[in-house]
């Protein structure tokens, strides 16, 4: 005796369902990979500014500030080489004293630090939107590895800008 395969046909309406299915899978990955995009430029774009002058000061006076006073959101103090005073904005408290390599932008008298604790906490905001990224990857797209190394990145360069900057 053969043995007779027979196809079935699948119904229109479980086939239509199939593909809706599908198209609603594919949506999905891609509003939540344009979700993920958005938030990381957005960290970025929040970075450049001061990330930028930070990494290469160009026409900024550059220089070492002597912390004179600290309060718990600013230090001021006196700029070398030319002698002015400056106001360095920062959520970390320090002793005055200190001395800081720094870049002043000299229509605010507001300086940056500059040398690698000062790029560093320039992308301080990059870092936190990758740390978000990293649970929409893993929670809406699924792709867990890349949500762990994502969010590993984020944490170590978290770790070292802190442990740099103190």
């Amino acid at each position: 005796m053969s043995a007779t395969t027979r196809t079935v046909r699948r119904s229109f309406a479980r086939r239509a369902g199939e593909s809706a299915f599908g198209v609603l899978l594919l949506v999905r990955y891609l509003l939540l990979g344009l979700l993920t995009l958005l938030i990381v430029v957005g960290g970025f774009l929040g970075s450049w500014d001061t990330a930028r002058d930070a990494m290469s000061p160009g026409d900024l006076p550059q220089g070492r500030l002597t912390l004179a006073a600290c309060s718990d959101d600013a230090c001021t103090g006196v700029f070398e080489p030319s002698g002015a005073t400056v106001a360095l904005v920062q959520p970390i408290a320090r002793e005055p004293g200190e001395t800081l390599d720094v870049a002043v932008y000299e229509d605010t008298g507001e300086a940056i630090r500059t040398g690698l604790p000062g790029v560093l906490y320039s992308w301080l905001p990059l870092m936190g939107a990758l740390l978000l990224a990293s649970v929409v990857i893993a929670g809406g797209l699924r792709m867990y590895r890349v949500a762990a190394a994502t969010g590993a990145t984020a944490l170590a360069a978290l770790g070292l800008t802190f442990a740099l900057w103190i």
